[in-house]
C-alpha cells in the first residue's frame, strides 16, 4: 500500500512565511557603506535623533572649537529638528576619542560624526560603531576603514596644490641666485590630510626643485601639528643652513604663526615666502602684517551644511545620492560615498571678497593690532 503524505495548508503558509521572514533578515545584514535605505547602519539609523559629534583637539588650529564646533551642531539641527548632538573633544589623544566614542555608544547615540586624531588608529571606532549598527560619518579627516559610511571634506590634495602653486607664481619675489632654499614644514603624518596636503604641494613644487629653480633643503612631519614643535623645526632648518632660507612650505595657519616667530627671532619675518591653511584669524593677521604670505580659505560653513544634510538623511531613510560628488579610496579597500568642497587661496588680494565676504572672520577681529589703513581693509 503507498503512503501519501499531505502537510495541512497552514503548515504550508507558515513555511512559506518563515521562508521569507529569514530572506528579508539576510538582506538586512547585507549592506554596504553608503546604504542610505533599509540596509546596513544605514538604515538602522533610521529615526535617530542622539548624535555624537567627536572633534580631535583644540590647540593646533583655533577652527574645532570656534567653527566646527558650533557650525555642524547648527547644521544638524537646522536639518534634522529635535536632534540632540553630544560634542566631545579628544584634546589630542586618541586614546580619549575612543572612549569618548564608546561613552557615545553606551548612552544610546545613533550616528557618530568623527572628526579622527588619528586617520589609522580611529578605525577602532568605525568596527565598534557597526558592530551596533550606528553609522559614522568622517569629518574633515579620512577614517582608514571600508565599513565608514560616508567622508566629508575638502578636496585636501587641491589644499596643497594651491599652497604649492602661491609659492610658483610669487618665489621670484623672494630669491635671488644662488639663495633659492625652500623648507618645508609638512603637518601631522597620522591625519591623512597631511599626507594629502604633502602631496598636492609636491605636484607642483617638485618640477621647479628638479629644475634647480628651488632646493628643498629641509622637510619634515610634525606630530601632532603642535605649534611649538613646528618653531623647533624651522629653528632646526635655519641652523642648518645658516638662517640662508627664502621659502617656508608650512601646512596651515598656527604652525605658520610659530615658524614667524623663529624668523623674526633671526630678523627674517616679512623676508621668507611662509605659506598657512584655514584662513584663523590669526593667519589673516599675519597676512596683513606681511609676516605670511597666503592662507587657504575651506569655508566650514558648506562642510557644516552638508554633514548636516547628511546626519538628516540617515535619521530619516532617504537616499543621500543627490548630496555626496565622489567617492574616496581607504587602505583597507573601501570606496566611501564622499562630499569634498573646494578650498580657495587667499592673500592680502582677495581677503575682502571671500573670508570678510562670507563672514568666515570679520574686521573687527583681523584688524586688532593691525595699523588703520592696512591694505585697504583696517
Amino acid at each position: 500500500m503507498q503512503l501519501s503524505f499531505r502537510p495541512h495548508w497552514r503548515t504550508v503558509l507558515t513555511s512559506v512565511m518563515g521562508v521569507a521572514v529569514l530572506a528579508l533578515a539576510l538582506t538586512a545584514c547585507s549592506g554596504g557603506n553608503g546604504s542610505s535605505g533599509p540596509t546596513g547602519p544605514a538604515g538602522a539609523a533610521k529615526g535617530c535623533k542622539k548624535i555624537g559629534f567627536l572633534l580631535p583637539e583644540s590647540d593646533t588650529s583655533a577652527r574645532w572649537e570656534s567653527k566646527d564646533h558650533p557650525l555642524v551642531v547648527q547644521a544638524i539641527q537646522k536639518y534634522l529638528p529635535g536632534a540632540t548632538v553630544d560634542v566631545v573633544n579628544a584634546n589630542g589623544s586618541q586614546d580619549a576619542q575612543d572612549s569618548q566614542a564608546e561613552a557615545d555608544l553606551t548612552k544610546g547615540d545613533c550616528i557618530l560624526v568623527v572628526a579622527p586624531h588619528d586617520s589609522q588608529a580611529a578605525s577602532v571606532i568605525v568596527d565598534k560603531a557597526a558592530a551596533q549598527h550606528v553609522p559614522v560619518i568622517a569629518y574633515d579627516r579620512l577614517i582608514q576603514n571600508k565599513n565608514l559610511q560616508y567622508y566629508v571634506s575638502f578636496d585636501n590634495v587641491q589644499v596643497g596644490k594651491l599652497q604649492g602653486q602661491y609659492i610658483a607664481d610669487h618665489y621670484q619675489q623672494y630669491v635671488t641666485p644662488g639663495h633659492n632654499n625652500m623648507v618645508m614644514i609638512d603637518g601631522s603624518q597620522d591625519d591623512n590630510n597631511a599626507v594629502l596636503f604633502r602631496q598636492g604641494a609636491h605636484s607642483v613644487l617638485d618640477p621647479l626643485v628638479t629644475a634647480g629653480t628651488l632646493k628643498n633643503v629641509y622637510e619634515t612631519y610634525t606630530p601632532g601639528w603642535v605649534n611649538d614643535t613646528a618653531q623647533q623645526e624651522m629653528d632646526a632648518a635655519l641652523t642648518k643652513q645658516h638662517n640662508d632660507v627664502q621659502i617656508a612650505y608650512v601646512a596651515n595657519d598656527g604652525m605658520a604663526g610659530t615658524v614667524i616667530a623663529a624668523l623674526k627671532s633671526q630678523g627674517l619675518a616679512g623676508k621668507v615666502l611662509v605659506t598657512g591653511q584655514d584662513a584663523t584669524v590669526a593667519g589673516i593677521q599675519n597676512i596683513l602684517l606681511g609676516n605670511q604670505s597666503m592662507t587657504v580659505y575651506k569655508a566650514i560653513t558648506k562642510e557644516a551644511d552638508a554633514t548636516g544634510q547628511l546626519v538628516a538623511a540617515l535619521s530619516n531613510g532617504t537616499s543621500t545620492s543627490s548630496l555626496t560628488n565622489g567617492q574616496t579610496a581607504t587602505k583597507d579597500g573601501g570606496n566611501i560615498p564622499s562630499v569634498l568642497e573646494t578650498p580657495v587661496a587667499v592673500d592680502k588680494t582677495n581677503i575682502a571678497s571671500t573670508v570678510l565676504a562670507d563672514g568666515f572672520v570679520t574686521k573687527a577681529d583681523i584688524c586688532q593690532g593691525v595699523p588703520a589703513g592696512t591694505d585697504g581693509i583696517c
